[in-house]
């Protein structure tokens, strides 16, 4: 009996963003020191399993994570736009409070359902379901077996889930917790995606999981 297609799904290691809660979607920052530590680790525990392709978001914290395990199989990550993290619009590098404060209005209604309502100038979450879905889609058609990494974004990834699994989008911030390089894995089964695994970081060392996980 053949393999059916195994989705993993990898959050970006630790940024400064990550650390202090900062609203940082379209910002291309980098890892910080342990977020490469992270990429590392993931890459050592699993680079024995048979990869079949790995696709990426183009910013550079999700390309950072994914180059260890790439540079160990000799992949070429596939980059594709439909994985980049939320568009926060005006509120990139502000933290939640300077939002409130200036964007109030904005603020209450993105917070009460982000799904159909977007950060100021930024992107509704039916925006990203509709983009990230049609790199899901292009996986499904050219890899109908075997295991694809997708690495990608918090809000992205919890979004991507949401829409596999029938959760409502709008609830992706309260439904599905998505720690700093958690993986999460959805097989892809007759009766549909099955979760397997969400939001695990044993793949970490001790010291980094013991860490913020924001």
């Amino acid at each position: 009996m053949s393999m059916g297609l195994i989705l993993y799904f990898l959050r970006h290691g630790e940024t400064t963003a990550s650390l202090t809660g900062g609203y940082c979607g379209a910002l291309d920052t980098d890892l910080t020191p342990a977020g490469y530590e992270m990429a590392q680790d993931f890459a050592a525990a699993y680079r024995d399993l048979a990869w079949a392709a790995v696709f990426c978001s183009p910013l550079k914290r999700a390309v950072a994570t994914a180059q260890p395990l790439c540079e160990a199989l000799g992949l070429t990550p596939q980059l594709r736009d439909g994985l980049k993290e939320i568009a926060y619009g005006q509120w990139e590098g502000k933290t939640p409070g300077e939002v409130n404060r200036q964007f109030h209005d904005d603020y209450v209604r993105w917070l009460s359902d982000p799904g159909w309502n977007a950060p100021t100038g930024g992107e509704k979450g039916m925006d990203i379901s509709r983009r990230s879905s049609m790199v899901l889609d292009e996986i499904e058609r050219t890899y109908p077996s075997g295991n694809v990494l997708v690495v990608s974004h918090k809000a992205t990834t919890r979004i991507m889930l949401c829409s596999l699994l029938g959760i409502d989008v709008g609830r992706y911030r309260d439904r599905l917790v998505m720690p700093v390089a958690a993986l999460s894995i959805v097989e892809m089964m007759e009766q549909g995606p099955l979760l397997r695994v969400l939001g695990d970081r044993t793949h970490l060392r001790q010291s980094l999981r013991l860490g913020p996980v924001t």
